[in-house]
């Protein structure tokens, strides 16, 4: 089968995107999640963000996540992070899944992210795509629909400079702060409620 054609500005933006987040550290929990309680500094974990693959050579993208422990209920929690939810990868890549698999099978989808050298396999794919998780705005990029995620965060890694880590704050700010969203129980979402739940936070 044929290789998908994917413009290589799309690529080189997507690998720039995710290599911009290696070594980036997410240090921030303002409250315990569980009762509101203050939180103080447990440790840091490294959590895979991403797999690339770099001249041939597979690359693994990590982020540093501080956790805390609640001094009040003991509860044990992460800081503020670059990941949705009960997911092993990194918020864009789950945005990449969703948008491509939106209108394409996960084999081909897993296809077109591996030329654009993100590592990801079908059912992973598949997995991401079934999940209860935010609408994800996309735009057209050269004729292809990436995640709005990954251009907002395109302008910051600009601004940044070559090689430089993404500032965390405004990262997590483009990515819509995804560890901070909460699938509801009958599994929808309205968008009015989620904006004025992300201005609070």
């Amino acid at each position: 089968m044929k290789p998908p054609q994917i413009p290589s500005l799309a690529s080189d933006l997507v690998q720039t995107v995710l290599c911009s987040f290696d070594g980036v550290e997410f240090t921030r929990a303002p409250v315990c999640p569980a009762c509101g309680g203050t939180v103080q500094g447990y440790d840091t974990r490294i959590k895979k963000f991403a797999v690339t693959r770099e001249n041939d050579r597979e690359r693994i993208i990590n982020v540093h996540v501080k956790r805390f422990t609640c001094r009040t209920c003991g509860t044990l929690c992460y800081s503020e992070e670059p990941f949705y939810p009960d997911t092993r990868i990194g918020s864009p890549v789950v945005d990449l899944c969703r948008t491509i698999s939106a209108t394409l099978p996960y084999s081909r989808t897993s296809r077109i992210l591996d030329t654009m050298g993100v590592l990801i396999d079908r059912a992973s794919c598949r997995h991401y795509a079934a999940m209860q998780l935010p609408h994800v705005p996309v735009a057209d990029f050269f004729g292809i629909q990436l995640p709005f995620s990954i251009l907002a965060l395109s302008a910051l890694t600009a601004r940044t400079g070559e090689g430089g880590r993404i500032p965390r704050a405004e990262a997590l700010a483009a990515l819509g702060f995804p560890s901070a969203y909460r699938a509801p129980a009958d599994g929808t979402l309205a968008v009015e409620k989620r904006n004025e739940r992300d201005k609070e936070e």
